[in-house]
């Protein structure tokens, strides 16, 4: 058993060194586009919601 996991640990070990890691920039700019799209992407709910909240007060207090 204590084989298998040691085993397992130098399998692990050895693909880790074969994991392409990002770079200081690719990192900055993948969390620059990820932040500016959560930001547009939060307005354009925040617009979505709002029209249809005009919507439903115009149907109801009508």
């Amino acid at each position: 058993m204590f084989n298998k996991i040691s085993k397992f640990l130098k399998d692990v070990k050895q693909e880790l060194r074969n994991v392409a890691w990002p770079t200081k920039d690719d990192l900055k700019e993948g969390t620059t586009i990820v932040i500016a799209f959560s930001i547009i992407l939060g307005i354009f709910i925040w617009i979505v919601d709002n029209i249809f909240t005009q919507i439903v007060n115009f149907v109801i207090f009508r």
